[in-house]
This record gives C-alpha cells, sequence and structure tokens, in this order.
C-alpha cells in the first residue's frame, strides 16, 4: 500500500522510508503535535480518549528528532492521516447505551421528518446542532489538519534525509493553485423541476455542474431528463437509494440496497455518488461500484453525522476516491445559521486555497427556488467567476477531478539532467513543484527553482505558502 504521505504529495517513495516510528503500544487516542490535534496510538502510550482539555503534546520530541537528523518518531505519521482521513477519532466515546438511544432517536426522527416542513424541521435541527459548532475538533468551519500535518511530516523526511527540497507532482493540472466543484443534490419534485432554471442559471456565469438523483420514492424520473442533463453539458450522479437516513445504519441492509445503487449507477451512465443527509461508514465503501465518492464532510459540525475527514484535498478509499465536501452546505447557511449572505462561503473558499485544495459545493435545487436564497446563489456564481477570471483555479466537474486525481497517482518522477519530469497518462498537464523548508516553514515553488539556482530556461520561481 501507499504511503499516505506519497499518496498526499506523490514525491518519492525514499522521502516516507525516512520517517521510523517507535513501537507504538496501547489503544488508540488523542495527543497534539503543536496545535494540531492527532489521533492514534503512541510510543508512550500517552494518548487521551477525547479530544478535548489537556493532551500531551509530542512537538518537542518531535522537532529535536527532525532536527538532529534522526526521525525516530513516538506516533506512526502514516496511521495520524489515515485515521483523520477515515474518521476513525469518531468512533470512539460513545458507550452502547447511549448508541442504542442514538439509534432510536434517529429512526424516529426520519420516520416523522417526510410530514415536517422546513419551517419546523430548522428549529429542531438548530437546537441539536448548536452545542456541536462550538467543539474545538475538527475546527469549524474548515479544517486542515491533515493538510498541516502532511507538510510537518514531509519537512521531517526532507530533515532526515538531508534534503533541502523535495520535488512532487502538484496537485493540480496545468499548474493551477487549487480546484472547485459545484455539485446539486435533488430531494424533492420541486427541486427536480427547477434543474433547466439552475443550469440556466449556472450557464449565464459559465460554471457547469453535477446533479446528483435520487433513484427511488422521492419522486419520478422523467423520460429522457437524465440525458437532457448530459446534453447541457453537466453531469449526473445517484444520491443515496430512497434517501431514508437509513442507508449506513445496518451492514447487511446497506449490501442490499448497494446492489441496487450499483445497478442505479450503470442505468444512470454515472460514475459518482452520494449518500442522503451526508451519512457514510468509509468502511463500507469498497462495496460502491462508483469511481467517486462526494459524502464525507471536512468538518461536520452542522451536519447530522458528525466527524469530518480534516482534509480539503481528495484521498482514495481503497478504489474509490473521495470527494470531500469543504464548503457549508445551503442549507446549514441558510436554516441553523440563518445567513443570508456569501461571507462564511468566501471565507471558506480563501481557507481551501491556502491549501491549494478542492472548493467543493452543495447547493441544492429545492432550497433556492426562493428569490432570497436564489440572490445569495447569484451572488456565490458572480464571486467564483471573478475569482475563475484570475485564472488560477480550476473549475471543474467532479469527474474531471476524478479523472486527474487518478491519472496523477500513476503518474512517476523522472530525474531529467539537473531537474524532473512527469511520466505517465495526463502528464502533459502535469507540472513538477518543489517542497522546501525555511525554518519551520514548508513553501511550494514550481519546477525552475533547486536548492543552489533557477534551473536555466525553466519556469521561474513561483513560491507557495502551506
Amino acid at each position: 500500500m501507499t504511503h499516505p504521505l506519497v499518496q498526499y504529495y506523490r514525491c518519492e517513495d525514499v522521502l516516507a522510508d525516512s520517517l521510523r516510528t517507535e513501537t507504538l503500544q496501547g489503544p488508540a487516542g488523542f495527543f497534539r503535535l503543536g496545535e494540531l490535534v492527532c489521533y492514534g496510538q503512541s510510543g508512550a502510550g500517552e494518548v487521551s480518549p477525547n479530544p478535548h482539555g489537556r493532551l500531551r503534546d509530542f512537538a518537542p520530541h518531535f522537532l529535536a528528532a527532525c532536527r538532529s537528523g534522526d526521525a525516530v518518531l513516538p506516533f506512526d505519521p502514516a496511521q495520524i492521516l489515515t485515521n483523520l482521513r477515515m474518521e476513525s477519532y469518531s468512533r470512539t466515546g460513545r458507550s452502547r447505551p447511549m448508541a442504542l438511544l442514538h439509534d432510536l432517536l434517529h429512526r424516529s426522527y426520519y420516520q416523522v421528518r417526510p410530514l415536517l416542513p422546513v419551517a419546523l424541521r430548522s428549529p429542531l435541527q438548530r437546537l441539536h446542532l448548536q452545542r456541536r459548532k462550538e467543539e474545538s475538533f475538527p475546527r469549524w468551519p474548515v479544517d486542515c489538519t491533515v493538510d498541516k500535518l502532511a507538510a510537518e511530516f514531509l519537512r521531517a523526511a526532507m530533515l532526515a534525509n538531508q534534503q533541502t527540497a523535495a520535488p512532487f507532482i502538484w496537485f493540480w493540472p496545468d499548474g493551477m493553485e487549487s480546484a472547485a466543484i459545484m455539485t446539486h443534490d435533488v430531494e424533492t419534485r420541486a427541486g427536480l423541476e427547477f434543474c433547466d432554471c439552475l443550469m440556466d442559471l449556472n450557464d449565464s456565469f459559465g460554471i457547469k455542474s453535477s446533479f446528483q438523483i435520487i433513484p427511488e420514492s422521492r419522486y419520478t424520473i422523467p423520460p429522457g431528463f437524465l440525458k437532457h442533463i448530459g446534453d447541457r453539458g453537466f453531469e449526473v450522479n445517484v444520491h443515496d437509494l430512497n434517501h431514508d437516513g437509513h442507508l449506513f445504519r445496518e451492514r447487511e441492509e446497506f449490501r442490499r440496497r448497494v446492489r441496487e445503487i450499483n445497478r442505479y449507477l450503470r442505468e444512470f451512465e454515472a460514475q459518482g455518488f452520494r449518500s442522503g443527509i451526508m451519512y457514510r461508514n468509509q468502511q463500507w465503501f469498497g462495496d460502491l461500484n462508483a469511481e467517486y465518492d462526494m459524502s464525507v464532510p471536512n468538518c461536520a459540525h452542522l451536519d447530522p453525522q458528525s466527524g469530518g475527514c480534516c482534509t480539503v484535498m481528495p484521498y482514495f478509499v481503497g478504489n474509490v476516491l473521495e470527494l470531500p465536501v469543504s464548503m457549508t452546505q445551503d442549507y446549514a447557511l441558510f436554516n441553523f445559521l440563518q445567513d443570508y449572505s456569501i461571507d462564511l462561503w468566501q471565507s471558506e473558499i480563501e481557507m481551501v486555497r491556502e491549501k491549494h485544495g478542492l472548493i467543493s459545493f452543495i447547493v441544492h435545487p429545492d432550497y433556492v427556488i426562493e428569490e432570497q436564497p436564489r440572490t445569495i446563489y447569484r451572488l456565490l456564481l458572480q464571486h467564483l467567476e471573478r475569482i475563475r477570471q484570475e485564472g488560477k483555479i480550476w473549475f471543474a466537474l467532479p469527474r474531471d477531478v476524478n479523472r486527474w486525481w487518478r491519472q496523477r497517482t500513476q503518474m512517476k518522477l523522472v530525474r531529467s539532467g539537473a531537474g524532473w519530469t512527469v511520466a505517465g497518462p495526463g502528464s502533459e498537464r502535469a507540472r513538477v513543484a518543489y517542497a522546501y523548508h525555511e525554518g519551520d516553514d514548508v513553501r511550494y515553488c514550481f519546477q525552475g527553482w533547486d536548492s543552489m539556482h533557477c534551473l536555466g530556461d525553466r519556469s521561474p520561481l513561483v513560491p507557495f505558502s502551506v
């Protein structure tokens, strides 16, 4: 299995091999690396069952090991990155009686949910989620713990390997700083009927998007509707099976339903999937025949299921590529936060851009039919059009991101004279970048720079802050 650090950067394997780990003992738990919350085992066995309060800080040990060039670490970087992305930390701390109570409340709520208007559901949901928004981990509204840890571990590997800089395959095609996708989950007949208007609105700003369609129970899909979306240059994906909130409740029931979901993936000619209400169990994703999933939020404080993958980058769960949702959903923005502006979205966009990640939106056709939310969505599209004109963000469909990320995974760095090239399908759009450390910081630049000088006529130094 590819080391998560190599998977993240597409750097040389030798860097990950430089990170040696002490013998780990005891159960997994929480500890800190400076300000960053980690979850995993430790060599010292000093971990906490929850992320709150005073946590053991391994930063002094970590920094000393890095500076000495002897990076024997009291934790496993691969385990930590995997645990956070897979939300392993969120399965701790709940007793069996509390789990049974939660399951009972969950069943009861979704039995009556279809009868509750949004005006009644919203206060109940706000009451349930208000306390969670105040939790310190994951950090709301965007948590970049995995991305910051990846940079820290890469710096440690460079120091241990006595490298000033490390080449890697840049995250996005054509040297784009970040990427962005717009997605629409269609939950009701009214939303289905509004899809054409939404496509017109998106097209007026030159932004294509994907529509996630519920196959059963919620509405009848008109003949030719899916083809019509595709003919207009948009994308169709499968959204749950019937959106009743129970897809991931029991393993055997999931297996039964996923057989139908896989049939609809073929019938819709869809590559992607998203579960209803963002319920998920990443351990079960292997049963999906989707190429990619979009069911995992970066930080789930405003979602019914807590957790979050703590990264703004795509990552693989087995053979399924996860495209995490990094932006607050429109429903939560309008109904939980009661914020009819794009201020939060603008802040989140900048947080993701700072880490060169995937700006990933969910905007429901159902919730932008009315004039006020539609006006806010129009303002968002105007803002996205402005930043797209800067030429630094790749606006793509989810299937395009999936194709690129899979190609990037197969690409290889090849030494070429004093520099490096990229080999493999799609490499004509790839760029060689360097990570280099300045003190305790890691910065990026494109090829054209090494530890001593610019490389002839190649691209000039283009620094990025991590």
